[in-house]
């Protein structure tokens, strides 16, 4: 196509693109601002055979159009439909899936290495937004580039925000890349000479040449430093400098980062003037960018962490909140806008946060680090090694625990119980209802060990939180209703399902009670010994049975000799595919009729001894 053609295929894109999520919700803004440099990559490139890796690879819909999946669209982030994500099993032209920031270079690196080693030819490119490029892992990449290969094409795709707008010092020297207007008009007067050269012989001393530009107006970029060829930046929505670029890059026989700047959003103009609330939506009207749906007005799990927070701040001093970039997602606007020097957003470095939370600790501060429970995977060996040994009261705010629905394995929520419940001095809660949120927060602070509260996505029961928030005894659960043959124990939103369950089993002449079990650690051994004699103990919990909270009940009941009936309800061995949560509940039996016949086959196979 000529770029005129290909400027009308990148609005076409963009229409679908916004029709589509208009009805299956998704990623917006982030998706619509990689357009051109989504067409300029498979103009230049030759994928699958060469190895095109998105970092988080959420802005991957245009990528999903362009390479066979342009038809199934209308299943996006549905069940059985196409991911929000890119997927290896999805297509061959998914180099590697993602759904976490920072992967991208590393995983590439990796292809690149593999290339040398068998001796191919094929182009690698990893593409890293901004935000991105300050994690953890990508910097550790970065670090490794040149020892690891001479060819490898890093494009960095700067459209200055991740979720909320970025922080840290990387993001402040690509601004000043973007916006040096001297700098730019020096460097467009340089490859204009350099164009009418044509390059060849005159690469070295163009290269030179710009250089010396760099050093007079700009702070020499970390790429540099680091062994890579920095060129940029290139306006991102600009398909004929794009594909001139990337046709430079592609022959470049030395690792080169080229900067492209992107606007977020850009083709909608709701997304353009609000990218962050446009990041991800729920499904809305074109013509008017309104939700489809009317919002709800009862506060998410999420607000009402971040109201509590203010108030506990209010009163406490030592109060700070720590986020990793997911200031408003996480409920902490508030607190910012209040208490902005006790707000701390740390970027995607969910590694750095949690240390950075125990330092504050071990200097007398009440750090409260709110974490999606799917970026928390990341901090386990922090929270072992520089919180819990050290007994640090860092209180980790796991929102977004259990299943999260469209978007599916890389997000839900369901591992961190599992993967902490081993951790010796490290309470582990999750509330029923908003109001016991509040209560687990002030017990966190009034206690002096650290603390994991998980909590789920969307709204709860429409608890009141009350005016005087009461910590509550440490490791008792709450018994809500009474019981003889049959006893659920259900772990926050759990309690609902379990209510209901236990109304069905009493049309069965099963006698069930329920048990909020309020705390995952310390476990109340008390009252599950006194209950598990001569009864049934059913578990529920939105998280993974394996490890889970089910296996803590059986290892107590087991470690005090009492050979007792368990039923474990939860999340299979297995990654947990995307789905509305009412699909996924029903798929996997986890409904309360489901769990009824399913207690009742349990109860009787007990009773006949099989």
């Amino acid at each position: 196509l000529s770029v005129p053609q290909l400027e009308e295929l990148a609005a076409e894109v963009r229409e679908l693109i916004i029709d589509t999520v208009s009805v299956t919700g998704g990623h917006l803004a982030a998706n619509l601002g990689v357009v051109e440099l989504t067409i300029a990559l498979l103009y230049v490139f030759d994928p699958p055979a060469d190895r095109v890796v998105w970092d988080v690879s959420h802005q991957g819909y245009a990528w999903k159009i362009l390479t066979g999946r342009r038809d199934r669209m209308d299943t996006l982030r549905q069940m059985d439909g196409l991911s929000g994500f890119l997927k290896r099993s999805e297509s061959d032209y998914d180099a590697f899936g993602a759904g976490h920031a920072g992967t991208a270079l590393s995983a590439a690196l990796g292809m690149a290495a593999a290339r040398d080693c068998r001796g191919g030819d094929e182009s690698v490119i990893a593409v890293l937004g901004d935000a991105a490029a300050g994690c953890g892992i990508a910097l550790e990449a970065l670090n490794n580039v040149a020892s690891t290969t001479n060819r490898a094409i890093v494009i960095l795709n700067d459209n200055e925000m991740s979720i909320d707008a970025n922080v840290g010092a990387l993001s402040r020297s690509f601004g000043r890349l973007l916006t040096s207007r001297r700098y730019n008009h020096w460097k467009r007067a340089v490859e204009k000479t350099a164009m009418k050269m044509k390059m060849g012989i005159f690469r070295n001393t163009y290269h030179r040449i710009e250089e010396a530009i760099k050093g007079m107006f700009l702070r020499s970029p970390i790429f540099e430093e680091l062994g890579l060829r920095y060129v940029g930046p290139v306006d991102g929505h600009d398909l004929e400098t794009l594909i001139n670029a990337l046709s430079i890059a592609r022959l470049y026989e030395r690792p080169l980062l080229l900067h492209v700047a992107t606007q977020k959003g850009r083709g909608y103009s709701f997304a353009e003037e609000a990218p962050q609330k446009w990041h991800g939506t729920s499904c809305f009207h074109v013509e008017t960018g309104t939700a489809t749906a009317a919002p709800s007005t009862q506060p998410t799990y999420s607000a009402v962490f971040g109201d509590v927070m203010i108030r506990l701040a209010d009163e406490d001093e030592r109060v700070v909140a720590i986020t990793a970039a997911m200031c408003s997602n996480t409920g902490l606007s508030g607190f910012a806008s209040k208490y902005p020097k006790r707000l701390f957003d740390v970027g995607i470095s969910e590694e750095h946060a949690a240390i950075f939370a125990a330092g504050l600790a071990a200097d007398g501060y009440r750090p409260f680090f709110a974490v999606y429970s799917t970026f928390s995977q990341r901090v386990v060996d922090c929270i072992i090694h520089d919180v819990c040994l050290q007994k640090l009261p860092v209180v980790f705010c796991l929102d977004r625990a259990g299943v999260v629905g469209d978007d599916g394995p890389t997000h839900h929520g369901v591992f961190d119980i599992a993967l902490l419940r081993a951790v010796p001095n490290l309470v582990i809660m999750q509330p029923r209802d908003e109001a016991e949120l509040a209560r687990m927060l002030r017990t966190a602070l009034s206690g002096d060990s650290p603390a994991v509260i998980r909590y789920p996505r969307g709204t709860g029961p429409g608890v009141s939180v009350p005016e005087t928030i009461d910590p509550l005894p440490l490791g008792r659960a709450e018994v809500l209703r009474p019981g003889k043959d049959v006893w659920l124990w259900a772990l926050g939103d759990m309690v609902p399902t379990a209510m209901q369950t236990a109304a069905l089993l009493d049309g069965q002449d099963l006698v069930a009670g329920v048990v909020d079990a309020r705390f995952v650690r310390p476990l109340d051994e008390a009252l599950l010994l006194e209950q598990a004699a001569g009864a049934t103990i059913v578990t529920l919990e939105n998280g993974t049975r394996v490890a889970g909270f089910g296996s803590a009940v059986q290892e107590c009941l087991a470690d005090n000799g009492v050979s007792a009936a368990v039923l474990r309800c939860g999340w299979p061995d297995a990654f947990v595919p995307q789905g509305k949560p009412a699909q996924l509940l029903e798929k996997f039996g986890l409904t309360p009729e489901a769990l009824a016949a399913q207690i009742n086959v349990h109860h009787e196979q007990v009773a006949n001894g099989s």
